[in-house]
């Protein structure tokens, strides 16, 4: 949990309002407590004559948790960020905590307005732009990493792409500087499946986004041999290994005599794509070759107010200088995703993204379930009571900048700027979809902690809060939560930028030094099992 910088509860006596809580907009009628809040304690207004009435805390309220600031009648809304975040399942007074108790979602109608097009981005000048250490590809594309990709067609051949990949240890890659690693792509499935059905044509997409992305030199795929996933239609379905492509082996483990030969003719394989791999160096390169994955996991009170903006002003920046950010799960934007209609574009893009949403409420209806589950425990106990409070937050990540066009899942992403892509809201398979369709950087903020990383993307953990920060210091890149301490947010950003170009140049990611992200891999499942 947050707490402030001496962990220590509010005092019982009066207190002015700002010291223990952050009241983040006007219409607010609740506010964050930013330390533990005792029985007693009486939050005092400064400056606000229309609230003139001192506020006595009911109950333990923990830090990054809503304590109201007003009594909010049963089936009224509840207000946070100036939007609706739910209605109160009972009658609330000033001073109690606000949480999943009294408060939850209820029935809305969502009616988008039809958009008149929002003005371009300003690009900044070329001689204002940043530039970064990265491998340009010979179609034009930049690089952050230079893997070797070996991936398999069916979970039958996971163990053969484990066994060939971390053959290669840094000692035997000592030859090759310019090769940042050989990794092994599997996942569970591949096979008992349409060959034409949805859940087919979207792990084919995903692995050809995998071998054709720019951070893989070159890929290695092994199959069993009588899967669904055949290698064969994946390179003629993409076009994989073509001129403009980087090269790609494939292997069978059926034709090759069983695990061992194809384990013996995989590492031969890699050990002649190495050479090729290695034979590109890091040069400048503008910022404008980022495209950049912007996701949370393990979200508290705190990521809408300190993380998710700060990656916002980072998106807003980056996006100015050219570059390209890829805001997904769509599940986590539920109940915020006017916030990004109202910058679309164009009419078509407002509907594809409403009709992404729409896809989402009758597929949790099928299923026996419904979106306001997705908080998790960890979620919770951090503060977050409901998806909409949940999307309002994660939106932030989006910046301001206009929303250019809403994509597939591991669909490639073409437009420079703000794009949506519909993915699920578990981190690897949401990750997994944004990389396949180009990210080649993850900016992943987080409240309760996460260990996450993804390869061949490196992963940079943005913090928010400082007690997560020192608690893992392992695993966390930056701590955002210096804003709750005076910090302003947009040196904030500005170091984060520095951070983003400094690892896209090739300086490990906490978790890439810890060798976290290749069991991350994960293709959405459909849910089509035969």
């Amino acid at each position: 949990m947050s707490q402030t910088e001496s962990g220590k509860a509010a005092p019982a006596g009066a207190v002015p309002l700002h010291q223990l809580v952050v009241h983040l907009h006007p219409s607010d009628n609740v506010a964050i407590a930013k330390v533990p809040l005792q029985p007693g304690t009486v939050l005092v207004w400064e400056n606000a004559p229309f609230k003139a009435m001192p506020i006595r805390v009911q109950q333990p309220v923990l830090p990054g948790h809503k304590v109201s600031l007003e009594a909010i009648e049963e089936g009224q809304p509840v207000i946070r960020y100036g939007h609706l975040i739910g209605l109160a399942l009972k009658e609330i007074q000033p001073g109690q905590h606000v949480h999943t108790h009294n408060l939850g979602i209820g029935a809305t109608t969502r009616e988008y307005a039809q958009s008149k097009g929002s003005p371009p981005v300003a690009h900044l000048p070329e001689e204002q732009c940043h530039t970064f250490l990265g491998y340009r590809r010979a179609d034009g594309r930049v690089a952050t990493r230079n893997y070797i990709a070996v991936i398999s067609t069916v979970n039958c051949s996971a163990h053969a792409c484990l066994e060939i990949a971390h053959h290669f240890t840094p000692e035997r890659l000592a030859p090759y500087p310019n090769v940042d690693g050989v990794i092994a792509l599997t996942f569970r499935g591949g096979c008992t499946m349409r060959p034409d059905g949805e859940t087919y044509t979207t792990l084919q997409r995903t692995l050809a986004g995998m071998a054709r992305h720019s951070n893989v030199g070159g890929t290695l795929l092994v199959g069993l041999g009588c899967e669904t996933n055949q290698a064969s239609a994946l390179i003629q379905n993409y076009g994989l290994g073509g001129p403009s492509t980087s090269p790609v082996s494939v292997l069978s483990i059926q034709e090759s005599g069983g695990t061992g030969p194809t384990i013996e003719a995989g590492i031969a394989a890699v050990r002649e794509l190495l050479p090729r791999v290695d034979d590109v160096a890091r040069t400048p390169q503008p910022i404008s070759g980022i495209t950049l994955a912007l996701q949370c996991g393990g979200s508290d009170g705190w990521s809408g107010v300190t993380a998710n903006p700060v990656v916002g002003l980072v998106a807003d920046d980056l996006i100015r200088q050219g570059g390209t950010v890829v805001l997904a799960e769509t599940p986590e934007i539920y109940g915020a995703e006017h916030l990004l209609t109202a910058r679309a574009v164009n009419p078509d893009v407002v509907h594809e993204l409403a009709e992404q949403v729409r896809w989402w409420e009758a597929h949790v209806e099928c299923i026996g379930t419904q979106l306001d589950n997705n908080p998790s425990y960890g979620n919770k106990a951090g503060g977050l009571t409901t998806i909409y409070e949940k999307a309002l937050g994660a939106v932030a990540k989006g910046g301001s900048t206009p929303l250019r066009a809403v994509v597939g899942y591991a669909e490639p992403v073409v437009e420079s700027g703000l794009v949506f892509m519909n993915t699920p809201g578990f981190d690897p398979v949401a990750v997994t979809g944004q990389v396949a369709g180009g990210c080649n950087l993850v900016l992943f903020t987080t409240g309760c902690g996460s260990a996450f990383g993804f390869k061949p993307a490196p992963s940079i953990k943005v913090s928010s809060n400082t007690a997560l920060a020192r608690n893992m210091p392992g695993d966390i890149d930056f701590d955002a939560g210096r804003v709750l301490s005076g910090a302003r947010m947009e040196q904030m950003a500005g170091e984060l930028l520095d951070l983003v170009i400094s690892v896209a140049s090739g300086r490990p990611s906490k978790s890439e030094a810890q060798g976290i992200g290749e069991a991350e891999f994960s293709p959405w499942h459909l849910g089509e099992l035969l």
